[in-house]
């Protein structure tokens, strides 16, 4: 599979599709993409998180297995129905793009000077509520190689610390 796309009319296609060493599909840049530049918009149907749990469960996955990026008002896009080409931009723990949520439409832009030949990629930073086991973090493995990799594209447990007691740290 190789698909390329331009961000802007008339210039040079900014991407493609095709196999990426890290993990199926993967985007990369076609020519130079400026610090900040707006690459593509994450598409896709716009469903409910309790849509989202159910679809993920029908396909006999994590939910976090998916296309399926959220949104701020508790919607989620699925990329896997309706997407785009932004649905294959891999994870990275020290990425080169972020996404970036406005007006309940999701940008990705570069975050640095991409190079052509280049692997496009952000942080999924995917929080998971449950206890995050070694068998959990292995469901979400990393295999980014970047510096700085964390094994996981699990986002960190948030702490926080409880009132008027110990000072100890929760999950």
């Amino acid at each position: 599979m190789t698909t390329k796309r331009s961000t802007r009319a008339g210039s040079a296609p900014a991407y493609e599709v095709r196999k990426s060493p890290v993990h199926g599909n993967g985007v990369f840049a076609l020519r130079t993409i400026a610090p900040g530049e707006r690459i593509i918009e994450y598409r896709g149907e716009r469903i409910t998180w309790d849509e989202a749990t159910e679809r993920a469960a029908q396909a006999g996955g994590p939910v976090n297995h998916t296309f399926y990026f959220s949104l701020a008002d508790g919607r989620v896009i699925d990329g896997g129905r309706r997407g785009n080409d932004a649905r294959w931009i891999n994870h990275a723990c020290s990425p080169n793009c972020e996404a970036f949520e406005d007006e309940g439409r999701v940008y990705i832009h570069a975050m640095r000077e991409i190079e052509p030949g280049e692997e496009l990629n952000y942080n999924y930073a995917l929080i998971y509520d449950e206890r995050h086991t070694p068998a959990l973090k292995k469901l979400f493995a990393c295999r980014c190689g970047t510096e700085g990799c964390t094994g996981t594209m699990l986002a960190p447990k948030r702490r926080t610390k409880r009132r008027g007691g110990d000072g100890a740290a929760t999950a």
